[in-house]
């Protein structure tokens, strides 16, 4: 019987358009998605660069563009986030404790917390036992040690945790590790939806 479910992000619970950063990105000069690009957004991810030496290495990349033009554009890709999640979630919260895991930025988190507003941010983040952010932990999906990581130190039991994301493989290695998944199909499934699904009890 599940009693524990980690959450991702991106998609779950804010909506997000994942070709609108590329897009904004090239009108101002970005030729191309490359491996400069997904080495510098993977080190960001993790913490290992700040945003100074971030934006530098954009810059680099789009040496015309301006540096609020390159944070506007990178934001581009965080939309809306639908009320009834979190109306959902802090049902939820009642029976089930509940984790946060999210590959992501200090610069997308800001922008988060500055468009819904910090007591609704705040309203969120007390949904959950604890929220791991990839930049401040250091590791990111779908790296096995991060699972490992929030299990460890929780005291969580694999076969007693859901775990839901968008991204297959995420969920491939969560399940690979013991955990009950939930790959969640953007645009045809909502995270609200989760009793529907037969997976936990009510």
């Amino acid at each position: 019987m599940i009693d524990t479910i980690i959450f991702d992000f991106g998609d779950v619970f804010i909506n997000t358009d994942k070709n609108a950063s590329l897009s904004a990105l090239k009108k101002l000069g970005l030729v191309s998605w490359n491996d400069e690009l997904e080495q510098l957004n993977q080190q960001f991810e993790k913490g290992k660069i700040t945003e100074v030496q971030f934006m530098i290495g954009m810059k680099k990349l789009i040496p015309n563009a301006s540096i609020d033009d390159i944070r506007e554009a990178w934001n581009s890709v965080l939309l809306d986030f639908p009320l009834h999640r979190l109306e959902f979630l802090e049902r939820l919260g009642m029976k089930y404790r509940l984790f946060l895991l999210s590959n992501t930025d200090e610069i997308h988190i800001a922008k988060f917390e500055h468009k819904v507003g910090i007591t609704f941010a705040r309203e969120f983040y007390q949904c959950f036992e604890k929220v791991y952010f990839s930049f401040e932990i250091g590791m990111r999906k779908p790296e096995p040690e991060v699972f490992n990581y929030i299990i460890k130190k929780h005291d969580l039991s694999m076969k007693r945790t859901l775990f839901i994301d968008d991204k297959k493989e995420n969920t491939d290695i969560a399940q690979s590790l013991g955990m009950q998944v939930w790959n969640l199909q953007v645009g045809k499934e909502d995270v609200s939806e989760l009793f529907d699904k037969k997976i936990i009890s009510r």
